[in-house]
This record gives structure tokens, sequence and C-alpha cells, in this order.
């Protein structure tokens, strides 16, 4: 920094020099310690020496001790506007005043880019008709179709790049943890990570990182939990990357890891109605998979939404365990037939939501149940219908078990002036109410700064 300060004692000879030499017009004038307490312009001096001065004399008898300065706190957008008004130069100065850089009209550097973090947040789904369609086993040789719509109950990723290759992962839900010198480290320990494993084996990163995970809605409800969590997982490593990836590419990234390589059988909606969120009708074929946006009326789905009543049954499922069991029964003509009833009341659901017919649709969700329950032996329960049959009772217009079956989320439909009342008998058969909002969005992921360090100023 010397041609940017002179002393004090110094000449207007020598601070001339100086000037010259920086070419920015402008000396910073210091103290024997290097305090700055003024600042002489090649102005200054011309009219110094105008003055009667001479070019022996001391630049600090001319320099301006009324002078702007900054230090590294302060905004951009400060100097911006004093080099924009009248400032050729601003000294940056630190806190016992000494000069460590300056910003003039041609430098003012770039942010230094900062240490980000990534965070993903990824909505449940709840399914309204077509399930067991989305199956491969059943639209290798039929075509499928569901409808769901995704709710304000998400799985949460947060990501930190490391830079080293240990990889931590940290999971609320299952409330443990998993520590590992490297990738391969990692995909060979013995844990309760087999999810996050496969996700890693899809996502092969190259760098270690810190993982932390955690989600608004217990593990086995039904809603597409895994799918969910592997979503947020792979939103946040998505923000890391140069090329990303689409929409599409991200769902099917999801059913790879949980499907092929953690090896749980399953369908194919959730994977798509987490990623592409809102109310979709799908339609699956062994060529493509189509997502369908269905545009319903604001007022008929703010009708949906407060006449729809999601419940926690208490009993945990095994989606992977009821589905190989449906796999199983598919091969029998009869589930089939009913399999593919199942797909064709889904389109009249998907027109009743888009004529605002929603009477008609709670009937459809009754009928969806109906054969829903007839696919494997596992899907329902004497405590099960217990339930279902009491809401009825007690003014439900019809319903159905949200997910494979066995457990989980009670989804119920239920006309304005009897859902009071539905809701106190369920809670009084100990069913705990979540209250939710549809989510449009589908998967959110976006980065951060670690922290707002301070801004760095490029030594000239």
């Amino acid at each position: 920094m010397d041609k940017f300060q002179i002393l004090g004692k110094a000449t207007l000879k020598e601070a001339l020099a100086r000037i010259e030499s920086n070419h920015h017009g402008v000396i910073f004038v210091v103290d024997e310690v290097g305090v700055v307490f003024g600042v002489a312009t090649d102005g200054d001096i011309r009219r110094k020496l105008l003055q009667n001065g001479s070019l022996e004399d001391s630049v600090g008898s001319c320099a301006n001790a009324n002078f702007v300065w900054a230090d590294l706190s302060t905004p951009r957008e400060a100097l911006l506007k004093q080099l924009d008004h009248r400032i050729k130069a601003i000294p940056i100065l630190n806190a016992k005043k000494q000069l460590i850089s300056i910003v003039s009209r041609n430098h003012l550097p770039v942010l230094d880019e900062e240490r980000t973090y990534a965070r993903a947040r990824s909505p449940v789904r709840i399914s309204f008709g077509g399930g067991g369609s989305d199956l491969t086993h059943y639209f290798a040789t039929e075509s499928g179709a569901v409808i769901n719509a995704t709710i304000s109950l998400y799985s949460h990723a947060t990501l930190r790049v490391r830079d080293d290759e240990h990889i931590e992962v940290y999971s609320r839900d299952l409330n443990e943890s998993l520590i590992a010198e490297n990738l391969q480290d990692a995909l060979v320990r013995k844990c309760n990570f087999g999810l996050i494993q496969a996700i890693l084996k899809v996502v092969q990163p190259e760098f270690g990182f810190e993982l932390y995970l955690h989600s608004d809605f217990p593990m086995s409800s039904g809603l597409g939990g895994s799918a969910v969590v592997s979503a947020a997982i792979l939103g946040c490593f998505n923000q890391f990357r140069q090329d990303k990836w689409d929409l599409h590419e991200l769902a099917e990234l999801a059913y790879q890891a949980e499907r092929l390589y953690f090896g749980v059988a399953g369908g194919w909606q959730d994977q798509y109605a987490t990623v592409f969120g809102g109310i979709n009708f799908m339609e699956f074929r062994m060529e493509q998979n189509i997502v369908h946006p269905l545009r319903i009326p604001a007022d008929i789905l703010l009708e949906l939404e407060e006449s729809l009543v999601l419940c926690d049954t208490g009993n945990a499922h095994n989606s992977g365990n009821i589905h190989e069991d449906q796999q199983r029964h598919m091969q029998q003509d009869d589930v089939q037939k009913k399999v593919q009833s199942n797909v064709d009341l889904t389109y009249a659901i998907r027109n009743h939501l888009l004529r605002g017919r929603l009477f008609q649709f709670g009937q459809s969700l009754n009928e969806a149940w109906q054969l829903k329950r007839q696919f494997s032996e596992k899907i329902s329960s004497p405590f099960i219908d217990q339930i279902y049959d009491g809401a009825l009772q007690q003014g439900a217009i019809g319903g159905k078990l949200l997910g494979a079956g066995g457990g989980g989320f009670f989804l119920f439909y239920a006309p304005p002036f009897q859902r009071h009342q539905l809701v106190k008998w369920l809670e009084s058969k100990g069913l705990k109410i979540h209250p939710f909002r549809f989510d449009p969005e589908g998967l959110r992921a976006w980065s951060a700064r670690e922290s707002k360090h301070h801004r760095e100023v490029i030594n000239l």
C-alpha cells in the first residue's frame, strides 16, 4: 500500500511522485504509526503551490482531515453511492485507522464467494385414486393412472460441503447418525440408513459433507415419506451441480434409489408427486410417465381443502411387504380387473374435481377404497374397518387409507356441517387429526451463505 500513503512530514514533491505512480490522483497522509489523518489530491497540492507554497513544504500542511473513509463492514451500496457522487477513491481502514486497501471508480472488486449450504424441503402426498396401477408390473401390460395432491407436511434436508472426504448424516426421525471416513466407508456401513446409502450410491458425491434430516410426519405414515426424504436429499445435492437435474430426472433418481438400490417394492406416484407438487393426474405406461397438473378453480380448491380430514391411525405400515403381496395377487384376473376399475374411477375423480362436484368426489373416494381393500388381504384389518365404518356413520361421505395400506393415515371427505361431528368422533377414538393445506410447489431447494462475513477487498 506504500504508493497510496505517505508520512505527513514528507514533501509535496514526494507526494506528487506517489500520486503519479498510483494513477488515482490522491494520496493518504499518515502519522508515524500509520494512522491515516488526512487525504491530499493533486488538486490540493496545486492549490498549495499557487498560494506561494513550495515543493519542499510538508504534504501534511495541505492534507484534508475531513475525508470519506470506510471499514470492512461498510455496505457495498454505500461505497457505490459515494463513488458515483463525487469521490474518486475511498480508503478502507482497520480499527486503528490504518490503511488496508482502497476502492475507486475503476476498482471496486466483486464480492468474494463465501461458503454456502443447501436446504431443501419436499411435501408428502395424499392420493385420491388409482393406487396399484402405478406399479411397473401392472402398467407393463395395462395403462395406469393415479390422482394425488401434495400437502403442507414436509421432509427437510440441510447439506454442507466439507473440505475433506468425511461424511456425517444426522436424522432426527431415526434419532441416529452415520459417521464415515469417506463415501465408500459410508456405503458399506451396517446401519438403519439404507435409504440414504442408496441415494448416495445414485449421486456418487465427490466431496465430504454434513447432512441433517427431519420430517413433519411420522415414519411409515402412508404419505409417501421415503420418496419425500429422497427428494429432499437429492434437492440439496442438486444445488451443488452446475448441470442441474430437472424434475423428471429428480423423480427418476429417487425411484432408482428407493426401488432398485434400497429394494423396497412400490409404485411410481410418490416420487413424481413430491417433486412436481400440486394436484396432478398421472398416467403410467412403459414408454413414458406423464404428469398432468389439474387447473382447479380457487374456490373449489379451498372448499376441498376444508372438507378433507387427515388423521393418523397410530399404526405404522410396511408398504414394501404389502406391495409384494399385491404383486402376487395381481396375477389373478379378478384382482387385475379391480385395479382397472380403480383406474377408470380415477378418470371420474379427475372430472369431478375439475367441475367442482365435490359430493361426487367424496363418493368416489369410498368406491376407490372398496376396490383397493380387495387388492390384498394386508391392506385392511378389523381395526381399520372399524374406523372407516364408524367415520361413515359420523357423517363422512367417503375416504381411504393412504399409501399401500395396513396402517398409517386415513383421509376422509365430510360435508361442511358434518365435519365437526366426524372430527370429534375420530379424536374420541384416539386418532390424531393433522390440519394441512395443499402445497402447489413440490420440491423446493435453495442455497444460502453460511454467515454474513465482512466484505473482502483485494489489495492493489
